[in-house]
């Protein structure tokens, strides 16, 4: 059996952002623009945190499956790749996570 990945869930929202129809959830997000597609990831990002207090396990699996969903269409809304995301996580591991963080920039 294969095995899904983030990659194939990233490839499946591209084929349904250039479908039409009604058909499409994803398709009906990217249509309401990036600013409501950001409010239904920080919708889903609340339902992770609740989930993940309450122990309960299954319950943060479903959550936390919905937020990656959320925030692949999300980037897909602004233009930005899966891949540019990776090149920035890639970056960010040639160094401990304080070095890390203690070298992005202060507004």
């Amino acid at each position: 059996m294969s095995r899904f990945t983030v990659h194939d869930l990233a490839a499946t929202i591209d084929a349904r952002a250039a479908s039409g129809g009604e058909a499409s959830y994803t398709r009906k997000l990217l249509d309401k623009g990036a600013e409501h597609c950001a409010k239904k990831l920080g919708e889903e990002a609340v339902e992770t945190v609740i989930a993940a207090v309450e122990n309960d396990r299954d319950h943060l699996i479903a959550e936390s499956a919905d937020l990656v969903f959320h925030l692949l269409v999300l980037l897909k809304s602004r233009g930005v790749k899966l891949e540019d995301v990776e090149a920035a996580l890639e970056k960010r591991t040639s160094m401990s996570g304080l070095e890390e963080k203690a070298s992005r920039k202060r507004d």
